[in-house]
């Protein structure tokens, strides 16, 4: 006898007739104690970029509608694209500010993304040398902050066994 014939037919099947069910997804449990400083401080800049691209894009935004930009077309979509950049350090920011484990890996690239534009900012020089400074410093800080011990314990993130 075949181990098709053996086995009750609803038995093979995967779908929700079938033995295997999908359990419904658990709210994540709330973390235990206080949320650390550095943490903190990585949600703060990460969120901190997220507002200055949000307001970046709106500037744009509204320069190509009321402005007199040499293509208004450009302007605008510029500025809703870098409005929609500034959706990733935001959510990630919240998620780090929650403790979410998931938001690390976007808050780490969205900094790592934050490195070439401070390199271009240094590049052109003049005033934007100081942007660059800046960017690079709060990049790379928020960087060291996301790999700490402390911050990858309070995210719930250990080592790999």
């Amino acid at each position: 006898m075949s181990s098709k014939q053996s086995a009750p037919k609803n038995a093979r099947k995967s779908g929700p007739a079938g033995p295997r069910k999908q359990a419904a997804a658990a709210p994540a449990p709330a973390p235990a104690g206080p949320r650390p400083a550095r943490l903190t401080a990585a949600a703060a800049l990460t969120g901190l970029e997220g507002l200055a691209l949000a307001a970046a894009g709106v500037y744009l935004l509204v320069m190509g509608l009321l402005g007199k930009p040499d293509s208004p077309q450009q302007a605008e979509t510029g500025g809703i694209t870098v409005l929609a950049l500034a959706v990733l350090p935001l959510a990630a920011a919240r998620g780090l500010w929650l403790r979410r484990r998931w938001s690390r890996g976007p808050a780490m690239a969205t900094q790592i993304m934050a490195l070439p534009v401070a390199w271009t900012l240094y590049v052109a020089g003049g005033a934007m040398i100081a942007a660059a400074v800046a960017l690079f410093a709060v990049a790379v800080g928020t960087l060291v902050l996301l790999v700490n011990p402390t911050a990858t314990e309070a995210l719930g993130i250990g080592p790999r066994e």
